[in-house]
């Protein structure tokens, strides 16, 4: 039985990690959050996606557990590297977390243990940062170490496209390894596709966000132009998505969240300022996205007469609708504009509970404005009364 170990237990290791047990291998979640190593051992699940009773099923029939020891790894045949590659504080790529459990991979890791980075990166990351690091620190050969990447594709709330049934692409650094990570997926995902070089599959990934990040900053444009020119752009949205071909919708937001689409079109950009290459569409779509929470700022003061002393209301504080995922939430620049303009501001988000010292208010009449960023399914915004609404996102049948 093939063991695996899959290094990060978030949104995007733990649903591999528990695909790979169900298609029979002996998995390993290595996580540096003592307390969520604890939950998962103890059958209980941190991430909305997967339940309770399919960790505990898993537990309990040895196949899975968690630990925070990463000398797990050198019992391991495939290691699989699932860590979050965010921003720093200056919006540049922060590889701290990658190269932290390169670190400790490497000084435990096997002759022919295959590694796969699922972690997004810049082109070259795999084969220029990770690889040297996984030298040195095992002592161990180039030919010794079998190296792949493949990007995690996990959207999640996301019912229809899971693990299992989302395209998966994968590279090799060398051949043996690119036919070894294409045997392990193809145990649990239906289609698997191999990229010519390890820098195809990484760009592919950061183009993937790239263009969504662009795209939904358009939208927001022209939500803003449908604004001034007192059109209904989600009626506009939803007459041009019957055209069948040239055409796919994308919505409105206050912002973009979320561990992808705010980050890896940044690394993109950063990738292609290092090479001498422009990147001017997404530093334009970077700032349309940007000034989102600023414009809805506006727009209350505008409808309220100003926000000085206003007590508002901001639904769904999570970076997307049934998930309580907080990472680059555009609500929180938007709470932070409010705030700063004067008004008193709550916030409603069931799923997210606490954030920053505050717990979620219940839904009333006793507001002077309700804005929507996110609507968790449940919330009954009946319960706001004949409280003005401003929709930030696409609600079918609702104005912007």
């Amino acid at each position: 039985m093939t063991t695996v170990a899959v290094i990060g237990q978030g949104y995007v290791g733990l649903p591999l990690a528990v695909a790979s047990a169900n298609a029979g291998s002996t998995v390993i979640g290595v996580e540096v959050n003592t307390s969520r190593v604890d939950q998962l051992n103890e059958g209980k699940s941190p991430v909305e996606d997967i339940s309770d009773a399919a960790i505990a099923e898993l537990v309990t029939a040895g196949n899975y557990s968690a630990t925070t020891d990463f000398a797990i790894v050198s019992d391991s045949s495939i290691v699989a590297i699932c860590v979050p590659t965010p921003l720093d504080s200056s919006s540049k790529p922060d590889l701290t977390a990658l190269i932290s459990a390169t670190t400790s991979i490497g000084k435990n890791l096997k002759a022919g243990t295959l590694v796969i980075i699922e972690s997004t990166v810049e082109p070259g990351t795999t084969r220029n940062v990770v690889l040297p690091i996984l030298i040195k620190e095992s002592g161990l050969s180039e030919s010794d170490i079998d190296l792949a990447f493949s990007p995690e594709r996990i959207d999640p709330s996301n019912k229809k496209w899971t693990i299992a049934n989302t395209p998966k692409i994968v590279a090799g650094l060398t051949p043996k390894a690119l036919d070894r990570t294409i045997e392990f997926y193809s145990g649990f995902v239906s289609e698997v596709t191999k990229c010519s070089s390890l820098e195809i599959a990484e760009t592919a990934k950061l183009l993937e966000n790239s263009f969504r990040l662009i795209n939904i900053s358009f939208i927001n444009e022209i939500a803003q132009m449908c604004d001034v020119m007192g059109l209904n752009v989600n009626e506009v949205i939803d007459a041009a998505s019957t055209k069948p071909y040239g055409f796919m919708p994308f919505y409105p937001s206050v912002g973009i969240g979320g561990h992808c689409i705010p980050i890896d079109p940044v690394y993109l950009a950063h990738a292609a300022k290092q090479a001498g290459a422009p990147s001017s569409m997404i530093d334009l779509a970077q700032k349309i996205n940007d000034d989102r929470p600023a414009y809805f700022v506006d727009k209350a003061s505008k409808l309220l007469g100003g926000l000085s002393g206003k007590k508002i209301l901001v639904v769904g504080i999570a970076y997307k609708p049934n998930v309580a995922d907080m990472r680059e939430s555009a609500a929180l620049p938007l709470i932070a504009g409010l705030r700063k303009a004067g008004a008193e501001v709550s916030w409603h988000d069931h799923l997210v509970g606490a954030w920053n010292s505050e717990v979620s208010a219940p839904l009333s009449g006793a507001f002077d404005l309700v804005l929507v960023v996110n609507k968790h399914d449940g919330v009954d915004l009946s319960a706001v009364g004949a409280t003005p609404v401003i929709y930030t996102g696409y609600v079918k049948g609702q104005s912007a």
